[in-house]
């Protein structure tokens, strides 16, 4: 459907009609993110009370699966089903709740908590009855650190970005760090999500665009990485901010490093600093608009007030909408038809338009 030359030095970005185009639109549910593993939440604060059963929305409004997180009393293991019941459809748990067995409430079937068929009334006239498909569907979970992924039909193997991810975090103790609902919010972005993440995928357009971030970085240290379908930005100090305390033998000690900016194909992206980390999550909705929810989660609250990280956000955050909504709307043009890149700045949206390319393709 696309092509993206892996010459970077000659490649064009991904034309306007990518983002326009109802059936690219529709490709990327299935071939994007259905092949790739989603955030959906955390699982101290999803099990903070008495609730074994959690019903979710696998990126509501756009893959709209509806499924469910099941703990296990014994063991605290978690795992992951379709939480639709295998008889006719009907959603098996609306609400998080504690239970002992997960029944239907629309005609008594019933399931135990590892999602194998147990009963169902009126069926002893059935034949070949249970059949394996009448358990529930399980989806692969997997957790780094307390943060929970599945995927419908994943492509890359979890333990891949977790690796990469424990190669320069290992040192954190992320598992400690204060989820603060205070900060946390959601934005409306009235652009298509992919151009949302365009935007993130470049420090290019920081001197224009965000003057207090700017002041906080050394542009000119500014350096990105790429890698097994993640983006790492990494951003320097130049002297006048908090920095982060790096251990020996870490990839980059000795240096002053304020932030570290991962981002995980298609739409996830882990902001640390000094303070803690901001968690982004890009959810599609139409091809004019996303939303994108921010979760904070703080480890020094004192670095967290001397670098303003919900203020500084906030204002990032807005100045970010301010141009990939002029964008979106600037796609529209007769006159527009795709751009190139800069080989020394926009190597992140290089690599992430290849990906889209190859997994289109």
């Amino acid at each position: 459907m696309y092509t993206i030359n892996k010459n970077i030095k000659e490649a064009a970005t991904l034309p306007a009609d990518f983002y326009q185009n109802p059936k690219a639109w529709e490709a990327c549910k299935e071939k994007i993110f259905c092949q790739n593993w989603q955030f959906i939440g955390d699982a101290d604060q999803l099990f903070k009370g008495m609730e074994n059963v959690y019903p979710l929305w696998l990126l509501e409004n756009y893959l709209d699966e509806p499924i469910l997180l099941s703990k296990h009393a014994d063991t605290e293991k978690l795992q992951c089903f379709t939480n639709v019941c295998t008889h006719r459809g009907f959603l098996l748990v609306q609400h998080p709740a504690k239970m002992r067995k997960i029944t239907c409430g629309y005609h008594g079937r019933r399931f135990k908590l590892n999602g194998e068929f147990e009963f169902m009334p009126e069926f002893q006239e059935a034949e070949n009855f249970p059949r394996p498909c009448d358990n529930l569907h399980e989806l692969p979970l997997h957790n780094w650190r307390q943060f929970l992924f599945t995927a419908v039909n994943p492509k890359i193997n979890f333990t891949t970005l977790l690796n990469r991810l424990e190669e320069r975090l290992r040192f954190l103790p992320i598992e400690s760090f204060r989820f603060a609902p205070e900060y946390s919010k959601t934005y409306n972005v009235h652009a298509h999500w992919a151009l949302y993440c365009d935007n993130y995928l470049e420090g290019f357009h920081i001197p224009f665009v965000h003057q207090a971030l700017g002041a906080m970085l050394d542009y000119g240290s500014y350096t990105t990485e790429f890698y097994d379908q993640m983006v790492l930005q990494i951003g320097y100090s130049d002297g006048s901010n908090l920095t982060f305390d790096l251990p020996v033998g870490h990839p980059d000690y000795g240096k002053n490093v304020t932030a570290y900016y991962y981002w995980l194909f298609p739409n996830f992206m882990l902001n640390f600093y000094p303070w803690g980390v901001q968690l982004n999550i890009v959810k599609p909705v139409n091809p004019n608009f996303c939303k994108v929810e921010f979760l904070y989660y703080i480890y020094n609250q004192e670095a967290f007030e001397i670098m303003q990280g919900d203020k500084l956000a906030e204002k990032t955050e807005r100045e970010d909408e301010f141009v990939v909504e002029a964008v979106q709307r600037g796609l529209r043009s007769r006159f527009y038809k795709s751009g190139r890149f800069s080989p020394k700045r926009e190597k992140g949206v290089h690599y992430f338009h290849q990906l889209i390319a190859d997994y289109l393709r």
